[in-house]
């Protein structure tokens, strides 16, 4: 184990909540539930409050009004989530090194090397109120030698909480800790374990790495590396810049704007779906179109954090609209997704009904078996180029 790193996890506290308890202040105390508005609906996001009654996201909106009747449900607002998201980047991107943005809700901050001019732990206190006091939202964070063991500290000192793993109590903090407290540790693997009478850290790190290749393979090996606190993944920093995208150039120059928006459609489509196999999301699109003088035009714009089909798809073609002013031959068309990051679950469920969100997950699930243009939208079926 390095014992000279030093990185920050800082994350949110209920952070869409906390942007709703911002915005009105007769909420706070309240359980309030985020989305869900309908019976078919898919709760997002949920108060402390409302956890005690044992509402979750993820969970069908329908089982949360019956765990909690009293529930305040809100429908929520992507835009304000993702304003407030964007300024608490930028706060943490004007007093620290090297950040990376893991989430719309998450930082994760490398300050190796900085206890020479600061104490890490003084300078990550003052951080964190900075945050609080700009923002005015709660936030907690943890302070440890990696990347792992600085968020599970943040999960076990939320809400508004901090916490200093140093390396000498790295195995002692997580020996008694559930096994289902270590990031990535899904739900199969956690029944499995369970099965077997492992419940505790300490006893899935007592396990010896070959009997652990043996029952899960490579990720079995990676799973007893971070119940050992060891994890040397690095804080990538975070670029704006991070971007997919695509581009056609036509056979024939075109003026036919009902086949370009057919193909928008068909090339958003594609990238939306590797932006969900990425288990990522965007917060800007960018269109570009190439006239047959060769003169190239390119449009912008700022959406809130989403990987969603129609939601892009629908501001694709808002961009094209503007862009393309002249009456003239098109030879290419583009379009690129940018300030990416993780976190595509929770966002998609606000936008989408359970029942929009299972058939979504199910027309992926078909692409990756058979491939990407496995199953589409019909409207692009018969595009010429």
């Amino acid at each position: 184990m390095r014992e000279g790193k030093q990185i920050i996890h800082m994350d949110q506290d209920a952070f869409f909540v906390s942007v709703e308890l911002k915005k009105d202040s007769s909420l706070i105390g309240k359980p309030v539930i985020i989305g869900g508005m309908s019976d078919r609906g898919v709760v997002t996001s949920c108060s402390y409050e409302a956890r005690k009654f044992g509402v979750h996201a993820a969970m069908p909106a329908r089982m949360a009004k019956m765990l909690c009747p009293h529930g305040v449900f809100i429908k929520g607002s992507m835009d304000a989530y993702s304003k407030a998201s964007h300024e608490i980047t930028d706060i943490i991107r004007e007093r620290v090194p090297l950040f990376e943005k893991a989430s719309i809700d998450e930082h994760y901050i490398d300050m190796t090397g900085m206890d020479r001019f600061h104490g890490c732990m003084t300078y990550a206190h003052e951080l964190r109120q900075t945050i609080m006091k700009e923002s005015g939202l709660p936030i907690s964070f943890g302070l440890s030698v990696n990347k792992t063991v600085s968020k599970m500290a943040t999960n076990e000192c939320k809400p508004r909480g901090e916490k200093n793993v140093e390396a000498s109590g790295v195995q002692p903090f997580l020996n008694p800790l559930s096994i289902r407290k270590i990031p990535g540790l899904g739900e199969k693997t956690f029944v499995k374990l369970s099965d077997m009478g492992i419940k505790k850290i300490y006893t899935l790190a007592q396990i010896h790495p070959d009997q652990m290749n043996m029952l899960m393979g490579k990720n079995g090996l990676s799973l007893l590396q971070r119940a050992k606190g060891i994890d040397n993944s690095p804080v990538i920093p975070y670029a704006e810049q991070k971007s997919i995208g695509t581009q056609c150039t036509f056979k024939a120059d075109t003026i036919d704007i009902n086949m370009i928006n057919n193909l928008l459609t068909s090339m958003v489509m594609d990238i939306a779906f590797q932006l969900r196999e990425k288990k990522k999301l965007a917060a800007c699109i960018t269109v570009t179109i190439r006239y047959s003088n060769f003169e190239d035009v390119t449009k912008q714009a700022s959406i809130p954090y989403t990987s969603l089909d129609g939601t892009l798809i629908q501001k694709a073609r808002e961009l094209f609209k503007q862009v393309y002013t002249k009456r003239m031959l098109l030879r290419l068309v583009g379009v690129r997704l940018s300030s990416l990051v993780n976190g595509f679950e929770q966002i998609d469920m606000y936008s989408e009904s359970q029942e929009q969100y299972s058939l979504m997950q199910a027309m992926d699930r078909i692409r990756k078996r058979f491939g990407e243009k496995a199953v589409t939208r019909a409207s692009v079926l018969n595009i010429e180029l």
